[in-house]
């Protein structure tokens, strides 16, 4: 399992150019490896990898709720933001003289003892203000950056990488951590209840590391786990305006933390484009996850035919992780929750399970030869070899030449062809693709340095 990853959350009044400078750093970084059509999770949340540094980036501006009043949002926003974030971009925008609206964001952003970057965006602009004229907003760190023209992007990368650890390798102990992971009152803690109930084998209550995420500890099938709930997120006194859209940045902590992900849907409210983002950040985490169906027994006149009714809408609409087992459960009658812990001790197993390299290219080859990637006139993608370098989540990298015009419709064949030929139910597999010619060039390059 890779190791946690910090936190860059992006915050500014709006038409500063919050999501256009995400952008860029994602297309930079092309940092999501499947960024399929029709999941809602682009412009909000995504990994970014640089040198050695590894890190999420959080757009606010794609968590805000443009029916909110500005005010009340912008407030929540920054609160949020400043909370979960390890580090915290402040963006401006260079041509507009600094306002009482951005002083009070950057006062927040410093209250929050943070290391806070402040972005003077659109500075390729004609009207751009000088430098000395943000300084009062007391930031020390100032860079002058440009979306359109990638001005100033790899300063705002370096700085980071200095704030923050470089990416270690994950150390494994023998706990299962396992998240229950929803939108507020889907019944996490009802459930998170009946599951440590169920046990009557707490070993100890852990107080929490983070104050978003409440732990307990139980043994199931002679096995260490510890349940990680993020039901007691929400602040007290907290309005119900806003809250939705920070849950995904406050999940984060808890997926962050977890090795499987249970992820609750309510039966009454389902497919909400938020569970689908959560999703989409537990699919990009590696985690394992289970689509959980809650509150099973507040649906009338309920049978098969209900279920077998529900679970193709569902599956439609998680289409992006069609690997994640749906469970249909209660915590008022018992409904199928210890399964939970015998799901999730499965995809444990799955997760770590070590593939020989002879096996795995015996697939790859017959896989292009059965569908040989398509590609560009002279310029077709030739896959060569593939071998397996980590698990939990399993991680395959494949060598081969023009890998650049793979398209990614080949890469969700690839991982069919595993997926049918191996059990990796209830976990994501990731790839990577590694260019044997840029390799050489890379070396090549090393060596003239040297």
């Amino acid at each position: 399992m890779t190791s946690k990853l910090p936190t860059v959350a992006i915050i500014g009044q709006a038409n500063v150019g919050k999501s256009s400078l995400f952008n860029r750093f994602m297309r930079n970084q092309q940092a999501i490896v499947a960024r399929e059509a029709g999941t809602t999770r682009d412009n909000v949340l995504g990994r970014v990898d640089y040198h050695d540094h590894s890190f999420w980036l959080v757009d606010t501006a794609g968590l805000k709720d443009p029916d909110d009043e500005f005010e009340e949002s912008i407030q929540d926003q920054i609160s949020d933001a400043t909370e979960a974030a390890d580090v915290i971009l402040v963006v401006i925008d260079s041509n507009q003289y600094t306002s009482d609206q951005d002083r009070q964001i950057a006062k927040k952003a410093l209250k929050s003892k943070k290391p806070v970057i402040l972005l003077a965006n659109k500075a390729d602009l004609k009207g751009s203000l000088p430098v000395d004229e943000f300084k009062r907003l007391g930031i020390k760190q100032i860079i002058l950056t440009s979306a359109e023209h990638n001005q100033g992007i790899t300063d705002v990368l370096d700085e980071i990488s200095n704030l923050i650890p470089a990416t270690s390798e994950y150390v494994p102990d023998e706990i299962l951590r396992i998240a229950l992971i929803g939108r507020p009152n889907v019944g996490k803690s009802h459930l998170f209840n009946t599951l440590a109930g169920k046990q009557q084998a707490i070993v100890a209550n852990i107080a929490g590391t983070t104050r978003d995420v409440n732990r307990i500890s139980v043994k199931y099938g002679g096995r260490d786990i510890e349940l990680l709930d993020t039901a007691g997120i929400r602040k007290q006194g907290k309005q119900e305006v806003g809250i939705e859209k920070f849950s995904v940045l406050r999940s984060l902590a808890a997926i962050e933390k977890a090795d499987i992900c249970l992820l609750l849907m309510d039966v009454n409210e389902l497919n909400t484009q938020l569970d689908q983002r959560i999703a989409g950040i537990i699919d990009e985490a590696g985690r394992g996850m289970v689509i959980v169906v809650t509150k099973w027994d507040s649906v009338e006149g309920k049978d098969a035919y209900t279920r077998d009714e529900i679970a193709p809408k569902i599956s439609r609409t998680f289409d992006f992780t069609p690997w994640a087992p749906l469970i249909f459960t209660s915590s008022v009658t018992g409904q199928n929750v210890t399964k939970l812990f015998d799901l999730a001790l499965d995809i444990d197993v799955r997760r770590q399970q070590q593939t020989k390299t002879r096996v795995l290219n015996d697939l790859l080859q017959k896989s292009t030869q059965a569908h040989p990637p398509a590609g560009l006139k002279n310029t077709h993608p030739k896959l060569r070899y593939m071998v397996q370098t980590d698990t939990n989540p399993p991680w395959f990298v494949i060598f081969g030449s023009n890998l650049k015009f793979l398209h990614w419709s080949y890469k969700r064949y690839l991982e069919r062809q595993l997926r049918e030929t191996y059990n990796y139910t209830g976990t994501p597999i990731k790839f990577s693709f590694r260019d044997e010619k840029q390799i050489k060039a890379n070396r090549e390059k090393e060596k003239d340095k040297q």
